[in-house]
């Protein structure tokens, strides 16, 4: 066991506090927690008393069967709403139909864009109704495929209605799904579909993005050169691009439901059985099959969706979450939290810059959006392209907004604030994981005050703590390790087919709690910040700094619109930092050695000299997934003058890496 990490010292300070904007208040006339005092009055019940707490949210949600036990905890191992049985396409679905709401919209999506064409929108809106009928013909469909329960079916597809339909046909007759991203390559596709054992492929021709057809059934189509089990592939004709076909495997889509009824009925579900597979990708091994289960995922995913969001039906609100659904962000706040509350969720396809820079802005102008979620890095993003965007459009529908992925600097937390909510609308800076199922950190719009760069407070019946590898509780600003001390209903039920794994990665390190992998302090109020995954937390000279307050310090500088921050190698102190900076539009003749020793002032400034950077490299961008995470750990290998030879699938633009190599040093 190693000694307790020494704590952080210097850190980068952030004062300013935003209560909840008075527009906020006065255009919601229902706010699910309106103040501190309710907020603390809730926590404590669902500290103090989980089961009476939890029953009362489940008992907001369908059941064919109530449960005859709210909770059996034999850490690491959780079962919640023992013996109650549910079916989550009912209550996304069915459940607003049989209320009287089937003409009301569930879905509302579009596709991308012609180039240069404003007009060119291809809009579909989904009632609860037309959901229902078209998810029991592909529910149908799949049972006419010999698709049972238990099975688990592989989703391969672009951002498009039917990936939807396909999740919540899966979850009505009790077969599983394992959403595979679209931007990923064959070879992941064989890895995922080989560990789920499936049998049965859903795709697409093609995914529209950036006006090119991304080419997802010949990706199935090699993939499966390597997968002897798979015996149907269902493709959906979105592109219209030349396949290639291979008779008795592949049908599709629109052949496949032609004829099926529309009446299926919903599989009663153990609140314990298997509901959906999704695999994260480690920076080592092989991908993990994220296992999470009916109930509790259901309650979980809806509860904080409600609360964080303040979502509720009849108040004209569209929540417009931006990430793809083969993320768990797409799973859990755009489909399953979202349409249980009765909320219509949009769905895009495409790029957010396709035609242009203002693409979501002026999606949120026509749709009217009222809750606006995305990612740090895709804010950073719209930084760097211009006020000139938002501003051309009319952002006055929007009430709440949301972050997600990874701790929001400062300095973008306050262009979010100010350019796309005018400061009339509450930030929620969410901390969760796929593991965790839905949000467990977050303020709550109505009653938390916000402090940029900082996710605040747990959310209902999360136990979170900053400890030492001995679980022994850290004083105030004392970074160490991110736990969770109790088990939540959307907790992960384990790794599919790897028990051992499971244990080791998630409840090994700190014996009896679950960790999270990342660093994180807790300031004296209580609020949490996050330091970044534990690998970046570097220790330098005995000092431990979190990379996120490195790269809070250098956005807060007024050439720097993005930056991240790894560990290098370090002749003297073993261990240095390395920094990778994209300048903002202004700076294009700027001297680079006067901006880089400017930068090092500065953030020597904002945290301390032990944190200058030893290294800054300039560059036009920096290596992302497709949903929009800085790929550090190939930063790593960059900065230590290594090969990248890990795995790149998930990379947006793989011409980057070399232009890193080449970058300004």
């Amino acid at each position: 066991m190693t000694s307790a990490p020494s704590p952080i010292e210097n850190l980068l300070t952030e004062n300013r506090t935003f209560d909840p904007p008075e527009q906020f208040l006065e255009r919601n006339p229902v706010i699910h927690c309106a103040d501190m005092e309710t907020y603390k009055a809730l926590y404590e019940r669902s500290m103090n008393d989980p089961e009476g707490f939890w029953a009362e949210q489940a008992s907001k949600s369908h059941w064919f069967e109530p449960w005859t036990k709210v909770l059996e905890w034999n850490c690491p191992d959780a079962k919640w709403f023992v013996g109650g049985k549910t079916n989550m396409c009912f209550n996304c679905v069915d459940r607003q139909v049989e209320d009287g709401l089937g003409d009301q919209y569930a879905i509302l999506w579009e596709g991308e864009p012609e180039t240069g064409s404003p007009e060119g929108h291809e809009v579909r809106r989904i009632t609860y109704g037309a959901l229902k009928r078209d998810v029991s013909r592909f529910a149908n469909a799949l049972k006419s495929l010999g698709v049972k329960r238990g099975d688990v079916v592989t989703l391969y597809m672009g951002m498009v209605p039917e990936l939807a339909i396909a999740m919540l046909a899966c979850a009505r007759i009790g077969a599983a799904h394992s959403v595979i991203f679209g931007g990923f390559a064959a070879s992941a596709i064989v890895d995922r579909v080989q560990d789920a054992q499936s049998k049965v492929i859903v795709t697409c021709d093609g995914a529209w993005r950036r006006g090119s057809v991304v080419p997802l059934k010949a990706n199935v189509d090699e993939a499966c050169t390597r997968l002897p089990g798979v015996e149907h592939v269902v493709v959906l004709k979105r592109c219209g691009n030349d396949v290639q076909w291979s008779e008795g495997r592949d049908q599709w889509w629109h052949t496949l439901i032609h004829g099926q009824s529309d009446d299926c009925a919903c599989e009663h579900m153990d609140s314990e059985d298997l509901l959906f597979l999704l695999y994260t990708s480690g920076s080592t091994g092989k991908p993990k099959g994220i296992r999470h289960t009916t109930g509790g995922y259901m309650v979980y995913t809806a509860t904080t969706a409600r609360y964080t969001f303040n979502l509720e039906p009849g108040q004209r609100q569209i929540f417009f979450c931006t990430a793809d659904i083969g993320w768990i962000t797409g799973h859990s706040y755009t489909v399953y939290g979202i349409l249980p509350n009765r909320v219509p969720t949009v769905m895009y396809e495409g790029a957010p810059a396709w035609p242009a820079e203002d693409r979501f802005w002026d999606m949120v102008e026509r749709h009217r959006v009222t809750h606006f979620y995305t990612a740090p890095t895709a804010v950073r993003a719209f930084m760097k392209w211009g006020e000139e965007y938002p501003r051309s459009h009319d952002l006055r529908s929007l009430q709440v907004l949301g972050t997600v992925g990874e701790p929001i600097n400062p300095e973008a937390w306050i262009w979010y604030h100010e350019t796309i909510g005018n400061e009339c609308c509450p930030i929620v800076d969410t901390m969760w994981q796929t593991e965790t199922g839905g949000h467990i950190i977050t303020p709550l719009p109505g009653c938390t005050p916000t402090v940029p760069g900082s996710c605040t407070l747990p959310f209902f019946g999360i136990d979170a703590a900053v400890v030492n590898e001995q679980g022994e509780e850290l004083p105030a600003n004392a970074g160490g390790l991110l736990v969770i001390r109790k088990p939540w209903p959307g907790m992960l039920r384990g790794i599919h087919n790897d028990r051992e794994r499971y244990i080791d990665t998630y409840w090994s390190k700190v014996p009896g709690m679950y960790l999270a992998g990342d660093g994180a302090r807790r300031d004296e109020r209580g609020y949490f910040w996050i330091m970044g995954r534990i690998d970046d937390v570097i220790n330098i000279g005995g000092h431990r700094l979190g990379t996120m307050e490195v790269e809070s310090a250098l956005v807060s500088h007024d050439a720097v619109v993005e930056a991240a921050v790894v560990g290098m190698p370090h002749e003297i102190k073993g261990t240095g930092l390395a920094a990778f900076v994209t300048l903002g539009p202004d700076c294009g003749d700027a001297n680079h050695d006067e901006l880089r020793e400017s930068l090092r002032d500065h953030v020597a400034k904002e945290i301390g000299a032990i944190a200058k950077p030893d290294m800054i490299r300039f560059t036009n961008a920096l290596p992302k997934t497709r949903s929009g995470k800085i790929m550090r750990r190939l930063l790593r290998d960059i900065a230590a003058g290594k090969e990248v030879t890990q795995d790149t699938t998930t990379l947006e633009d793989f011409s980057l890496l070399a232009k890193l190599r080449e970058s300004d040093e």
